[in-house]
């Protein structure tokens, strides 16, 4: 397939395989569909990272009539630019884990952001020493880099190289003296060097990794007119697997995928992919509104949070690190959604107002698109507000006491004994909160009925123990309901600081086999009568749930997330839920 067609074929594949899942299932689709996913064909506009030519004229012109927050932003990226600046270029550079043992690496990120202050300065200020040092910095690091090794090397690719493209960008398109000998240089840094590392991205990390690599890949698709890698980018924003792309990095709620890690990546993250939004915007593509304006969801769910609103609904544990760590990733999102979208964005502008905007250069100055024309009237405009976060699928946040009559079981009582003595009654197995620490999976019987208190209520496998935790007795089961309860599948109930760490501990093929709810029949019809509500299953290597055979099943509001791994029978085989030869079967509002 023509590499140039294969974002859209990919958008077109994608788009009728949920229509599929929609016509079985019922789902909505205004949030997937809303958006038509485009690639990039024809020519590319240049200048056109960051900022158009319009744009930067547009600075321009402010700065010169010294707009009050223009000026404020200008001499604060006076200030952070150098021309004594010394660039100390290396052949080989390594970083491992959060800078540990570095070589090279600072020097290189610090040249880059240097090499962009510097190159926006010679725009705004036509002095050729600035055009100079970002043109030396630029030609020292081409003449002299040749690889990356250790654990960041992806990463500290990703975010470099948009500085540099930046940078580059500018310098080719305006009479900055660059030589074109030294910038097909450049180029040739980019393309041989930067992109094979970046070029099948790095799903096993968070995911502010491959963001940073989306945003350079386009840039780097940009500078040297090449549609596949641009487009290859765009593929990876529209539908990354595991923690990449918008939908899997900014959840529906708006939460971010490290949130319960902490704050300072979760601003990388979004921040990353706003700087990837406003290379494509340049470009006439428009990442801001796909999945439902999903990027803004995450921004207001984060600065929510950072402006002093620690209540904000969340799967997991929230994380309370960094937060005070405030990053000026703010004003291109605020500015695109409040001119292009008329869409407020109440926390991060409040965000803005009170943190970043003082102290911000290049945040605002380039933020801030040729379509502006003074400040916002709000009263005489038509604004809309993003829709309200809805409340959580899976089991409740709130331990909810039940009403039901039946047997209680507490923390190291038999689970196993209650559900043996009200099979065939009316009574429900009620499980009070705290963790029922299981020694063997428990064995479910006809016309069982369990409950929960909420997320508190965790059923979970001792370390050593292996296979589901809830299974079916009998092949012609019946009338099993399970409600408002927490299946843990990982071996360790306590969450790890870092949200993939435990996802790499279950990738292996020889990681504990262990899963949630298993009801397997062996006719198609022999069961009936299965009911999921407010079920959290999470953390499993195996199935999250299996569910075969059966007829009139439900998932009510089930949040059956992050399980499946790479053990026996392999990767791509085990999955959140697995539904096969049912009759009558309905989801809904479930997370997956």
């Amino acid at each position: 397939m023509n590499a140039r067609y294969r974002s859209q074929y990919q958008s077109d594949k994608m788009t009728k395989h949920i229509l599929s899942i929609a016509l079985v299932f019922g789902l909505s689709l205004n949030a997937i569909l809303a958006t038509e996913l485009k690639s990039h064909q024809g020519k590319f506009t240049h200048p056109g990272m960051a900022q158009s030519a319009a744009d930067l004229e547009y600075m321009r012109q402010q700065v010169n009539k010294r707009v009050p927050q223009w000026k404020t932003s200008f001499e604060n990226l006076r200030q952070q630019t150098d021309t004594s600046f010394v660039p100390k270029a290396q052949t080989h550079i390594s970083v491992g884990p959060y800078g540990a043992n570095d070589n090279g690496g600072a020097a290189l990120s610090r040249s880059a952001e240097m090499a962009y202050n510097c190159a926006l300065m010679w725009y705004l200020t036509s002095d050729g020493n600035y055009a100079r040092k970002a043109i030396e910095i630029i030609n020292s690091w081409s003449s002299s880099l040749w690889d990356f090794d250790d654990n960041n090397a992806k990463l500290l690719v990703g975010l470099s190289g948009h500085y540099f493209l930046n940078a580059a960008e500018i310098l080719r398109y305006t009479n900055s003296g660059w030589k074109k000998h030294d910038a097909e240089q450049f180029e040739s840094l980019m393309l041989l060097v930067y992109y094979p590392y970046i070029e099948n991205f790095f799903t096993e990390a968070n995911g502010n990794w491959d963001a940073a690599m989306i945003n350079t890949m386009l840039c780097i698709g940009v500078f040297t007119d090449n549609q596949e890698i641009f487009n290859k980018a765009l593929d990876r924003f529209y539908f990354g697997p595991g923690n990449s792309g918008i939908t899997r990095y900014i959840y529906s709620s708006g939460q971010v995928q490290e949130a319960t890690r902490d704050w300072a990546h979760v601003q990388l993250g979004i921040g990353e992919l706003a700087k990837a939004a406003a290379v494509a915007w340049t470009q006439g593509i428009d990442l801001y509104q796909v999945a439902d304006n999903r990027l803004a969801k995450g921004f207001e769910h984060a600065a929510k949070f950072l402006t002093g609103n620690y209540n904000i609904p969340v799967y997991g544990v929230i994380s309370l690190r960094e937060k005070d760590k405030i990053r000026d990733i703010y004003e291109s999102i605020e500015d695109h959604y409040s001119y292009e979208k008329r869409i407020k964005l109440p926390y991060t502008n409040q965000l803005i107002n009170k943190r970043t905007r003082s102290k911000s250069s290049t945040g605002f100055l380039t933020a801030k698109r040729s379509h502006n024309e003074g400040p916002l009237k709000w009263e005489s405009l038509s604004y809309q507000s993003l829709p309200a976060v809805k409340s959580l699928v899976g089991a409740t946040l709130e331990v909810r006491h039940s009403h039901k009559k039946g047997i209680e079981v507490r923390p190291g009582e038999s689970v196993q004994q209650a559900i043996d003595r009200v099979s065939g009654t009316d009574q429900w197995v009620i499980l009070k909160a705290g963790i029922h620490q299981l020694d063997k999976p428990v064995f479910l019987k006809s016309n069982v009925k369990i409950t929960g208190e909420g997320r508190e209520t965790i059923l979970h496998l001792s370390p050593n123990v292996q296979g589901y935790t809830l299974i079916n007795k009998e092949a012609d089961f019946r009338n099993i309901v399970i409600e408002n309860l927490l299946i843990e599948g990982a071996v360790n109930v306590k969450a790890n600081n870092d949200p993939n760490h435990d996802r790499r501990s279950r990738s292996y093929m020889s990681a504990a086999s262990r899963g949630g709810i298993s009801l397997m029949a062996e006719t198609k019809g022999q069961a009936g009568s299965v009911r999921l509500k407010n079920v959290t299953v999470q953390n499993c290597t195996k199935n999250g749930v299996v569910i075969k055979g059966a007829s009139n099943v439900e998932v009510i509001e089930c949040d059956i997330s992050d399980n499946g791994g790479s053990i026996v029978p392999g990767a791509g085989l085990n999955h959140n839920l697995v539904l096969s030869r049912l009759l009558n079967c309905s989801i809904t509002s479930s997370r997956f």
